[in-house]
Formats: structure tokens, C-alpha cells, sequence
């Protein structure tokens, strides 16, 4: 057993979502949004350094020693997987771990909308999952190609950095490829996927315009593709795709967009009312022909209107679920005021006063 599993172990038994090894504190364990600390004494650069290399093979040790940083998944037996990203900075190696949860979660067990469950049974189009880091996406994205699996007889190929939750072909066939080990990026990845005989692609991260491009001709041409992307609301994830290409390509972009984008989905993560525990919060763009139509003309500011014209739907803004969620006393009203587009909905729920200054006439941006 290696001598990090012990700490691991740890981090998964309090209900921890991250472990952070880094020289000069002791082992730190995420709960709840906040890092707490391990009763153990201050890492050494040495400990730390030795912790970090029990988690990698001679491969890694080359892509850390040309990159200064390498993502892996790792198993420690009887405890569980963990997604790792490992770095070097001024003081030494450190490793942040992600704990997997042991089995794929279903889309009712996230609480999350059902209209969900309404993508994964598209044929074609691109669906995209977005959030800021620690948001869920790949939770998300993992119970999406679990149902997926367990209810079309298909071929699911997902392409990920790195293999987080593990999936065993049930009614469907999946496929499933590590950048790094099994792909060079998730370009080549998806280029060699199109030769595949896929149904659905699944693309951790649209990184660059190339990717996206790929991804875009992919659910043009009768493939599903789910993919991720770091960025808060509708609205904004159609922006930065277009703004992401050379100016004299977005027009093309944006009717793209238009005849191939399904749906967006993004989430937070906000602490539960009683501290134990965060809940997710979602904004559902559904791509209806009025929402095709204003991606065309570059109208991307009239999105959030559509969305709550579209609640039949399904779709709903980040504030709507925020606010339903504090009503229904899930989530802790300090922290969605703080996440909030519209504050001034919120400050009823406030229990801070000294919040109530952000809402001021309303307009207050988050």
C-alpha cells in the first residue's frame, strides 16, 4: 500500500472532494467548499516529494519534467479512484487529488432537471456542460452517458483528461480513451473518433477552436456530442465559442452554432442550509428555432429572455434555480445572494446584513 492511500483514505471517510498535498501545511481535505486540515504535521518538501511520486510511472514522470504539470487518474485499492493533477512550483511537488465517486450517479440521485434526460435521448447535436472548475461537469456528464449506455443499444467513445468514472458497457458499447496514454490531445482525438463508427462522443473539454470546430462538424454529420466547457451561463458559452475563432470566421461559426447546438446546461455548486454538503444549481438553455435565430444575428444578450420564456421547457436562468433552491431552504441564501446575476431577489433571504449592500438598486452584478 502506498504510503498516500492512508491519507486518501482519510479525505474519502470525512466526505472530502479534494485531498491537497503541498510542502509547508499538512494534508489538506476539501468538505464542503472549504479546506480543513489533516492532523499530521507540516509537509516536508522530501514527504511531499515522496507522497507525489508514488503516484507516477516513468511516463508521467517525463510528461511532468516537460510540462511542469500532468494530470493522471489513480486507484488506491480498497479505497477508490481519484483524478490527480500533480505540479511543480518555487517550493517542490504538490498533487491535488479528486476523489471519484465509486459508482456512476444517475441524473435523479444528482437532483438534477429532468429535461436531462430528454438529451441523452438525441441522435445528433452538440450538447455542452458548463461550469466553473469543481462545479460537477464531469459528474454530470458521467450519469448523462450512464443512461445513455444503459438504455440505447450504440457506441458511446468518450475522450477524456483523464479517465475519471469508469464505465462497463452495458446495452451500449463505450469506449473509452485518456490523453496522454491513449490519444495526444482531444483534437487527434476526436478527428480518429469520426473513424469510429461512433453514436455518441463524449469531449472533456472543448479546449480550442479546432476542437470545437471538430465537435461542431461531428453532430453535423449524425453523431451525438457532449462536451464541456469553463464558462457560467448560456449566453456567455456561445460568446466564447464564436470569440474563440479569427473574426472573419464567425459568422460561419454562429449559423454552425445555430443548426447543431441542442441544449446548454451550466452549474454551481452551492453549500447546503445546514452545512453538509453542497447542491447543484442549473441553467437550461434549450436551442429552440427563436434561439437558433438569435445566435445567427449575434443576439447572444436576448438568450436569458428566451430562457425564461421557455420554462415549458424546460430551460430556466441560474437566478430562477438559486432562488428555488433557497425557497425550498436547500441551499444557504448568503452564498447564492453572492452567486446571483440579480441580487436584489435575493435579499430577503439574507442573513448577513452587511451583504445587503452589494444588492443596492438592483442592478448589482454578481
Amino acid at each position: 500500500m502506498a504510503r498516500i492511500d492512508a491519507f486518501l483514505e482519510i479525505g474519502k471517510q470525512q466526505g472530502g472532494s479534494d485531498i491537497h498535498f503541498v510542502v509547508g501545511l499538512p494534508p489538506l481535505v476539501r468538505l464542503d467548499g472549504e479546506l480543513m486540515p489533516v492532523k499530521y504535521r507540516e509537509l516536508s518538501p522530501e514527504e511531499t516529494e515522496g507522497f507525489v511520486r508514488e503516484l507516477l510511472d516513468e511516463s508521467l514522470e517525463r510528461q511532468l519534467e516537460e510540462r511542469g504539470s500532468v494530470d493522471l487518474a489513480y486507484t488506491a485499492p480498497g479505497v477508490g479512484r481519484f483524478r490527480v493533477n500533480v505540479l511543480k512550483h518555487r517550493r517542490g511537488l504538490s498533487a491535488i487529488c479528486r476523489a471519484v465517486p465509486d459508482r456512476i450517479p444517475e441524473l435523479a440521485d444528482l437532483g438534477l432537471p429532468k429535461v436531462l434526460s430528454q438529451f441523452t435521448r438525441l441522435r445528433s447535436g452538440l450538447v455542452l456542460v458548463t461550469g466553473p472548475t469543481g462545479s460537477g461537469k464531469s459528474t454530470t456528464l458521467a450519469a448523462m452517458i450512464g443512461e445513455i449506455n444503459r438504455s440505447h443499444m450504440l457506441t458511446i467513445v468518450t475522450l477524456e483528461d483523464p479517465v475519471e468514472f469508469v464505465h462497463r458497457s452495458a446495452k451500449a458499447q463505450v469506449v473509452q480513451r485518456e490523453l496522454g496514454t491513449h490519444v495526444p490531445s482531444f483534437r487527434e482525438g476526436l478527428r480518429s473518433a469520426l473513424r469510429q463508427d461512433p453514436d455518441v462522443i463524449l469531449v472533456g473539454e472543448l479546449r480550442d477552436a479546432d476542437t470545437v470546430t471538430l465537435a461542431l462538424e461531428a453532430a453535423e454529420t449524425g453523431h451525438l456530442v457532449l462536451g464541456t466547457l469553463h464558462t457560467r451561463g448560456a449566453a456567455q458559452t456561445i460568446d466564447r465559442i464564436v470569440d474563440a475563432h479569427p473574426s472573419d470566421n464567425q459568422a460561419q461559426v454562429r449559423h454552425s452554432l445555430a443548426d447543431n447546438l441542442k441544449a446548454v446546461v451550466s452549474q454551481e455548486l452551492i453549500r447546503a442550509a445546514d452545512g453538509r454538503g453542497r447542491r447543484a444549481a442549473i441553467e437550461v438553455l434549450v436551442v429552440t428555432p427563436a434561439v437558433q435565430q438569435l445566435i445567427r444575428e449575434g443576439k447572444t444578450f436576448q438568450i436569458p429572455g428566451a430562457i425564461t420564456m421557455g420554462r415549458r421547457l424546460g430551460m430556466q436562468l441560474m437566478d430562477q434555480s438559486l432562488l428555488a433552491l433557497v425557497r425550498a431552504g436547500e441551499i444557504d441564501p448568503d452564498e447564492a445572494f453572492l452567486k446571483a446575476e440579480e441580487k436584489w431577489g435575493f435579499a430577503a433571504y439574507v442573513t448577513r446584513p452587511e451583504l445587503l449592500a452589494m444588492a443596492g438598486d438592483g442592478r448589482a452584478a454578481a
